[in-house]
C-alpha cells in the first residue's frame, strides 16, 4: 500500500508552541478586559442545525457555510427529482448541520433557548473558532477564532460607547497603536439608498458602498448604476462619502432627512465619547463602512491596521432584530469581534510580542546515571510545587545529549545532579547564556528564581 504525504486542509494551520504561546497571549488579555468590563464567558457547539445558520448572514454568506453530511447513508432519501431540482433544493436532503459561521448567530439561538434564565442586559463573551469556506489569502483563513463580547437587552447608546472603549483598553494592553476605528449607521446608508432611489435594494447597495476600498469609485458607481440608482444623485452620494470631517457629513445628511435615527445617534455616540478625551480614541466617521453581514440594523465599527496591509482586524454592531428569526422579539443586540488570527498576524509583523512570551522553561535538570536520575525527580517536584517552571530531562542519556537538548529548547538555567551533588545538597546552576555556573542550595535557587 502506498502511503500518502500527510496535508492540512487549504486554509487552515498547525500551531506550534512558539505560535501557540503568542496566541494565548493575545487571548489573555483580550479575556483579561471582557471580565473586567462585566462580561461572563459561555461557550457554543462547534454545528448547528442549518436552519439556525442560513438565511442570517446574506447570500454571499450563505454560499461560504460549511454543511455536514448526514450520517450513514445520506443519500438513501433522495429521488432523481432531487437531483433535477438542483444543489441547493438537493443540500437540504442530504446535510441538516453546518459549522458555525461566526459567534452572533448561534449566541442569538442561545438567548432564545436560555432566555427564562439570562437577566437583561445580559452580557457575554465568548473565545471559538468559526469557518468559512472563503478563499485563502493573507489573513482571510478558512478556520479562524473570534472572541466576542455583546450586550443583549439594552437600547441604550452607551453600549456603543462602552465597546468603543474597551477595543481601545484590549489593543492598549497589546501595545498596537497603529489602528483606525471606523464607525457608520445602517440607517444613515438606507437613507442614502433611497436617495439615490434603490429604497427596496438597500441591502445590494450597501454591499457595493462596502466594497470601494477593494474596487474603487468608478467601479463602485457602476454597480450601483446598474442596480438602478439615478446617475445624478449617485455621484452626490459618492463625493459625500469623500468627505472626511464628521461634522460636515452629519450636517449633509440631515439636508437629506432632518429626522434620521441613525445622525440622532451618531451624534449622541460622539457626543458621549467626547468625555473620554484623556484617552485619545481614534475614532472616524466613515459613511462607506458597510460590513456585509445583513443583521446589522444601527451602528456599526470596524478596526483596520493603518501600519501593516491587511483586513479588519475588529468589527461589530448594533442588531436589533437577529433574536425575533428564533421567536423572540424586541431584544436588542450590540457587539464587537476580535479578529484573533489578524491581530497575530498584525503584532507579528510589527514585533510587538514580548520577548519571554515564548520561554517554556525557567530550568532544566541535567544528571549523569539512573541513580542521579531517580533524585532529580523529587527535586523537580520541589520546584515545580515553588512556581518554577521546571523539567527533568527523562532517561539516563549521555551529558553532551541533554545539554544539546537544553540549548535547542532555549532553557536559561540547568541544574546539573551528579553523585557530589546529591551528597552535599549543593547543586550546580549553569547559565546557559553566558556559560557561568554556581554551586547552590535547592531553596537558594527557589529564591533565585522567585525573585
Amino acid at each position: 500500500m502506498s502511503k500518502s504525504k500527510p496535508s492540512l486542509p487549504r486554509g487552515t494551520r498547525d500551531f506550534g508552541p512558539e505560535v501557540s504561546a503568542k496566541r494565548s497571549f493575545i487571548i489573555d488579555k483580550i479575556k483579561q478586559n471582557f471580565i473586567t468590563y462585566g462580561f461572563s464567558q459561555l461557550e457554543t457547539p462547534a454545528m448547528e442545525n442549518l436552519s439556525t445558520l442560513t438565511g442570517k448572514y446574506g447570500d454571499e454568506g450563505d454560499q461560504l457555510l460549511f454543511k455536514i453530511l448526514n450520517s450513514g447513508d445520506y443519500l438513501s432519501k433522495t429521488t432523481e427529482g432531487d437531483l433535477l431540482e438542483g444543489s441547493k433544493h438537493l443540500t437540504s436532503k442530504i446535510s441538516e448541520k453546518g459549522l458555525r459561521y461566526d459567534l452572533t448567530v448561534p449566541f442569538a439561538r442561545f438567548v432564545v433557548m436560555n432566555q427564562n434564565e439570562i437577566s437583561f442586559p445580559f452580557k457575554r463573551f465568548q473565545i471559538q473558532p468559526v469557518w468559512r469556506a472563503d478563499r485563502p489569502q493573507k489573513g482571510r483563513y478558512r478556520e479562524f477564532y473570534q472572541c466576542d463580547a455583546d450586550i443583549v437587552g439594552s437600547k441604550g447608546i452607551w453600549n456603543e460607547v462602552e465597546l468603543t472603549i474597551l477595543l481601545k483598553d484590549v489593543f492598549n494592553d497589546l501595545k498596537l497603536d497603529d489602528y483606525i476605528i471606523k464607525v457608520n449607521h445602517r440607517d444613515i446608508l438606507f437613507l442614502l439608498a433611497e436617495y439615490v432611489g434603490l429604497k427596496e435594494k438597500a441591502v445590494p447597495f450597501c454591499a457595493e458602498i462596502d466594497k470601494l476600498d477593494k474596487i474603487g469609485t468608478e467601479k463602485v458607481i457602476e454597480n450601483v448604476l446598474t442596480l438602478g440608482g439615478t446617475k445624478e444623485k449617485v455621484q452626490e452620494v459618492m463625493d459625500l462619502l469623500s468627505i472626511n470631517d464628521r461634522s460636515v457629513l452629519l450636517d449633509r445628511v440631515k439636508e437629506i432627512d432632518t429626522d434620521n435615527e441613525g445622525v440622532k445617534e451618531m451624534i449622541s455616540y460622539f457626543q458621549s465619547l467626547d468625555q473620554f478625551k484623556e484617552k485619545n480614541i481614534n475614532v472616524e466617521l466613515d459613511l462607506s463602512l458597510a460590513r456585509g453581514l445583513s443583521y446589522y440594523t444601527g451602528m456599526i465599527f470596524e478596526v483596520k491596521p493603518t501600519s501593516v496591509k491587511m483586513g479588519s482586524i475588529c468589527g461589530g454592531g448594533r442588531y436589533d432584530n437577529l433574536t425575533g428569526v428564533f421567536g423572540l422579539k424586541d431584544i436588542s443586540g450590540v457587539g464587537i469581534s476580535f479578529g484573533l488570527d489578524r491581530i497575530y498576524d498584525v503584532m507579528e509583523e510589527l514585533n510587538l510580542f514580548p520577548d519571554k512570551i515564548t520561554q517554556r522553561l525557567e530550568v532544566l535538570i541535567i544528571h549523569f546515571n539512573e541513580e542521579n536520575l531517580q533524585h532529580g525527580q523529587k527535586v523537580v517536584v520541589k520546584l515545580r510545587d515553588a512556581g518554577i517552571k521546571a523539567d527533568l530531562y527523562p532517561v539516563s542519556d549521555k551529558i553532551k545529549k541533554q545539554f544539546n537538548y537544553a540549548d535547542k529548547i532555549q532553557t536559561p538555567y540547568t541544574l546539573i545532579i551528579g553523585d557530589d551533588e546529591m551528597k552535599s545538597g549543593m547543586y550546580m546552576l549553569k547559565n546557559m547564556h553566558s556559560g557561568d555556573q554556581n554551586p547552590m542550595k535547592l531553596n537558594e535557587i527557589i529564591q533565585l528564581f522567585k525573585g
